[in-house]
């Protein structure tokens, strides 16, 4: 509160100094323009006309010498209304809708505060029911065919990349988007039209390609897996070995590998872009069914690690990456690591997310002031995440998903160029936001805090 009152005094100092600055050259203008004004005139000898004359004034008909104390209201009234009209205040990022009642959002005197944030993203029942539709052919799928009655026909064939099959005969079938029945039937109905009796064709599935989920990350085998049935989360773990137990870890780190616990608190599941809310500390140690979805075709599922030191630094940047961790590492030091801000970043309204995926936690860093000396730095702590922005916002609840929208295809990317390239998943590496055309770069480490 004392901070405030002496902004308070300072700024109507400032005011009153501006205002005279104004007055007075006013005042010297109008002095200039009509030196006789308010000097008292002498009485006529003789006052032929009746009308009384005094000092300092002079009659409405006159215009010669106008009235001094008139003019100079006028320019008392003038001057202060252009200062009023000049003046701009700009809007403050505080109190906005989606945070706590009573929790100050924008940086204060003290430094930037931590406040939770509730994210609207209801569980969707649907999501708990195996889908209902049929599985449908796609380009990669292996089938076998075979005419009944002639086991010289039988072949084992891919569906091409434009969606059509080659079988016998026939020129090529289209069979992308049809169920197993649909295909027999298209199949036996283009060979009628080359034999004379009605051909019966036996189709089997014997490879999926077409429809895949991947499972990066913590895990005992990461990569992708067909999603030729049904599938659960927990079956779509187990697929993958489970996440590394602490005596697996142990094991490995004897025999020289690197590998790391999952961290629950910030794994996900990418659902065509989007995050969806699930906990997985609720489904894997709590035993939460009501956790285990059932998995749609390219869902991405991630499990970070728990033990890694790392500083997420996204958006506005020159190359948003994973920054490694040390002591008293701050926001300006994170982003500094990244080569700092590009044209266009709004660097008033620097975000820091902290916490788990599904009770974030966000503070609003005005990193301007910040490298300008005029507020105070925020110390960093392992997986925080640092996002400048393009323009401010106003609504944290947006700019908190936004900003985890933003991570989650960032470490997607990252996981799934690791494992294309045969490089240990998850490591410290190039953090890639979507759309965003920068090209891979290997990490760097960030300058030294003096």
């Amino acid at each position: 509160m004392k901070l405030l009152e002496s902004a308070g005094r300072a700024r109507g100092l400032s005011k009153g100094f501006w205002s005279f600055a104004l007055l007075f050259p006013a005042y010297s203008i109008v002095k200039e323009r009509y030196p006789e004004c308010g000097r008292p005139r002498p009485q006529r000898s003789g006052n032929e006309s009746g009308v009384k004359i005094r000092f300092g004034h002079t009659s409405r008909g006159s215009g010669n010498n106008p009235s001094w104390p008139r003019l100079w209201r006028k320019a008392c009234l003038f001057f202060p209304l252009l200062l009023t009209a000049c003046e701009h205040v700009e809007p403050r990022y505080a109190d906005l809708p989606g945070a706590p009642p009573g929790q100050v959002t924008n940086v204060v005197a003290n430094g930037p505060v931590l406040s939770p944030v509730v994210l609207d993203r209801p569980m969707d029942p649907a999501w708990l029911k195996p889908p209902a539709q049929l599985f449908t052919l796609g380009p990669g799928d292996k089938l076998e065919i075979e005419l009944l009655g002639d086991p010289g026909s039988r072949v084992i064939t891919i569906v091409a990349p434009d969606g059509k099959v080659y079988f016998n005969l026939l020129p090529g079938i289209d069979v992308w988007g049809l169920t197993l029945v649909e295909a027999k039937q298209r199949l036996e109905s283009e060979l009628s039209k080359f034999v004379r009796q009605p051909p019966q064709v036996s189709l089997v599935l014997r490879g999926v390609e077409s429809k895949r989920f991947w499972v990066l990350g913590r895990v005992q085998a990461p990569g992708a897996y067909p999603l030729a049935t049904p599938m659960t989360l927990l079956e779509a773990l187990s697929v993958a070995g489970g996440t590394l137990s602490l005596s697996s870890f142990r094991d490995q780190s004897a025999a020289g590998m690197s590998e790391e616990l999952a961290d629950l608190r910030r794994s996900f599941v990418l659902r065509q872009g989007r995050l969806l809310p699930l906990d997985f500390q609720r489904l894997l140690n709590e035993g939460d069914l009501s956790q285990n979805i059932y998995l749609e075709p390219e869902d991405f599922i991630y499990l970070p690690a728990a033990t890694a030191r790392e500083i997420y630094v996204l958006g506005a940047v020159a190359q948003p990456r994973l920054v490694p961790y040390i002591e008293s590492l701050t926001v300006a030091g994170a982003i500094a690591s990244a080569y700092g801000t590009i044209n266009g970043a709004y660097m008033h309204h620097v975000a820091v997310l902290r916490g788990s995926m599904q009770q974030p936690q966000i503070a609003i860093v005005d990193y301007k002031r910040v490298i300008r000396g005029e507020a105070p730095d925020m110390a960093l702590q392992p997986h925080d995440i640092v996002y400048v922005p393009f323009s401010p916002y106003r609504v944290l609840q947006r700019y908190a998903e936004l900003i985890l929208n933003t991570f989650v295809s960032a470490a997607a990317i990252n996981a799934g160029e690791s494992l294309v390239q045969n490089k240990q998943v998850g490591g410290a590496g190039v953090f890639i936001p979507v759309g965003s055309g920068i090209s891979v770069l290997p990490p760097v480490s960030p300058p030294p805090i003096r």
